[in-house]
């Protein structure tokens, strides 16, 4: 019993200790078991986690074979814009129509469909009477008016020596007048029938037998879009064409676009635009040259046209195409790439580089375009950032958080 006492004394006496010496020091003190140590150690550590953002601890190893590319936050510009849609149509002022404006017969076809043409080849020939009567009226008056020119030159040389009377110079001037006239109403009616001034001119050398064929020439250099007519059929006047072909040029062409009213304060004539279709990799770059003042009826949308360099005719008309429209650039303290940022928690959060790997921190955004997200509250310029592969990231927190709420 005696050595009971004194083992309970000796305990009574450490405990006392125990308890002085935590009023001197402050520590604290658990007289609990080893498991409730345990616990209370966890316990903290877990408060200590819950007093600072989350955090992913990696190396930088781990951070290379992640594939995770780290970027300072900078500040930059916004390039804003909306998208219209549209299609693709030939220049209006690309397009030309070989057509005949006489009766006649098909004679020749130079050209099939889809072949490429020059400005002013040959590219169809007719057979025509009235052009075969045009032309010998213009020899006709090109003779007469030779003779009658030759005639008053005569005539004012006698006058000046007083061989004729003026009276009789007089008419001779007056006919010679009246033959130029001819000859130049003759040549005017050629060039209506479609003759250049080197067929004119060539055709005192003419055989006879070609005074009826008429050559048609390209007014523009292109393709052969449209054939309307067969060897030996008739066209022009009376007949069921007089178009032969349509030849369209596709060097330049036309974006139609239709714009919203809400919209259409925002175009500006001279603007740029980027243009995107579906099946045609990459984008092009056109320019507004037409911004139409009124609205159509049934849509009530407004018809906006971009030019379209197109080398190597790559862009077809008739493809569906989208417009990006700039609204215009704003300026941005901070930028991020859109790719950089996750959602967690239904919050937007971004990775920033740490000593002992990644914070996840909430951020709150302002405006956007289609690569880049501005940063209005949560990230300083200069700070590190993660720019891709964030979505690893992303997993090893949930993980991490998942790992917590089992325990």
């Amino acid at each position: 019993m005696k050595r009971i006492f004194l083992f309970v004394a000796g305990m009574a006496a450490g405990i006392a200790g125990i308890a002085a010496l935590a009023a001197l020091t402050g520590w604290p003190v658990s007289l609990g078991t080893g498991h409730d140590r345990a616990t209370t150690t966890a316990q903290h550590a877990n408060d200590a986690r819950d007093d600072g953002p989350p955090r992913v601890a990696l190396s930088e190893q781990q951070i290379r074979d992640s594939g995770i590319t780290l970027e300072q936050a900078k500040g930059g510009m916004l390039r804003r814009h909306f998208l219209a849609p549209g299609s693709l149509v030939p220049d209006a002022d690309q397009i030309a129509r070989v057509s005949v404006h006489v009766l006649g017969t098909v004679a020749e076809l130079r050209k099939k469909l889809g072949d490429s043409v020059e400005k002013d080849e040959i590219v169809a020939a007719i057979e025509s009477r009235e052009v075969a009567d045009a032309k010998s009226e213009y020899l006709a008056a090109r003779v007469t008016n030779e003779l009658r020119q030759t005639l008053f030159n005569r005539q004012k040389a006698l006058v000046e020596s007083r061989a004729v009377s003026e009276n009789e110079f007089l008419r001779t001037q007056l006919t010679a007048n009246e033959s130029q006239i001819k000859l130049d109403g003759a040549r005017q009616k050629l060039f209506a029938l479609g003759l250049s001034e080197s067929e004119i001119a060539d055709l005192p050398n003419q055989p006879p037998e070609s005074l009826r064929r008429q050559y048609l020439r390209s007014p523009i250099s292109g393709r052969v879009s449209e054939r309307r007519v067969d060897l030996g059929g008739m066209t022009g006047r009376g007949g069921p064409e007089s178009e032969l072909f349509v030849i369209v040029n596709l060097d330049d062409i036309w974006v139609d676009l239709a714009v919203s009213p809400e919209d259409i304060p925002l175009v500006r004539e001279g603007s740029p635009v980027s243009i995107r279709a579906i099946g045609i990799e990459g984008e092009s770059a056109a320019t507004i040259i037409f911004v139409s003042p009124l609205l159509d009826r049934e849509t009530r949308n407004a018809r906006v046209i971009a030019r379209l360099p197109n080398p190597g005719h790559r862009w077809r008309p008739g493809t569906f195409v989208t417009a990006e429209i700039p609204l215009g650039d704003d300026a941005s303290r901070v930028i991020v790439p859109r790719k950089a940022l996750q959602t967690i928690k239904g919050a937007s959060t971004l990775f920033v580089r740490d000593a002992q790997g990644f914070e996840a921190r909430q951020v709150k955004t302002g405006r956007e375009d289609d690569d880049s997200v501005e940063i209005v509250s949560g990230l300083a310029p200069g700070e590190t950032i993660a720019v891709a592969n964030t979505f690893t990231l992303k997993a090893e927190l949930e993980k991490a958080e998942a790992s917590e709420g089992e325990h």
